[in-house]
């Protein structure tokens, strides 16, 4: 079960709020990602965000014209944070297909970085809206071109890297669908296969414990004894 966003009033880190200010525009946005996430876009209503976060519907209308607009917003975090995310992954500099690859698997791994609940939750959305559909359209269609343009860096082949960009862009939007139970060694200890599968091409040792420190790290996870 998902906790329930800190709101910034609770949050000890941030400036106090002043005046009649009792919750900001991001508490909304957070409160509703919350709750897209958990029950889907019929569930994002602004009399229950208001009561979840003890303020009057009223504020609402502060930051937001009306429940549409607060929609689309939802719609533009999805798009700067995971379609942004993965583009800049597959752009980030690397030596080797492999170590390109290591660069887009961290979007599996840290939630922070790429959130696969929140994907989960437009594609869901899109079906049920031609709007949100072409938005999500447009952001796999952004993730793929990146993905694609990672391969070309590194040479193969142009209807070679579309195949090979798709493979493991498809996989990865499905791994945490599966529902596969690994722990993260477990996971780990497939990364060396998963590479040769994706590129033709083994990772070096240096490129697979890099990765697996990143892992450990972002999940708070030590290294095995």
């Amino acid at each position: 079960m998902m906790s329930e966003p800190l709101l910034h009033r609770d949050d000890p880190a941030k400036d106090p709020l002043v005046g009649n200010i009792k919750v900001t525009r991001q508490d909304w946005l957070n409160a509703a990602l919350s709750v897209l996430k958990q029950g889907g876009v019929e569930a994002v209503k602004v009399a229950e965000l208001a009561g979840q976060m003890g303020v009057s519907r009223s504020s609402f209308y502060w930051y937001f014209k009306n429940r549409t607009d607060l929609l689309n917003a939802l719609l533009e975090h999805w798009e700067r944070t995971n379609t942004a995310a993965m583009v800049a992954q597959a752009n980030a500099p690397a030596d080797t297909i492999t170590e390109a690859c290591c660069n887009v698997f961290r979007c599996n791994i840290n939630t922070a970085l790429f959130d696969n609940r929140l994907d989960f939750a437009i594609r869901d959305w899109a079906r049920r809206s031609d709007r949100v559909n072409a938005v999500l359209k447009a952001g796999d269609d952004a993730r793929i071109a990146a993905l694609t343009h990672m391969f070309l860096r590194f040479d193969y082949p142009k209807l070679e890297a579309k195949a090979r960009a798709r493979v493991i862009y498809y996989m990865q939007l499905g791994y945490d669908d599966a529902n596969l139970g690994e722990t993260l060694d477990e996971r780990l200890a497939m990364v060396p296969g998963y590479l040769v599968a994706y590129t033709g091409h083994a990772a070096t040792d240096a490129e697979i414990e890099a990765f697996a420190a990143y892992a450990r790290d972002v999940t708070g996870h030590s290294d095995p004894a």
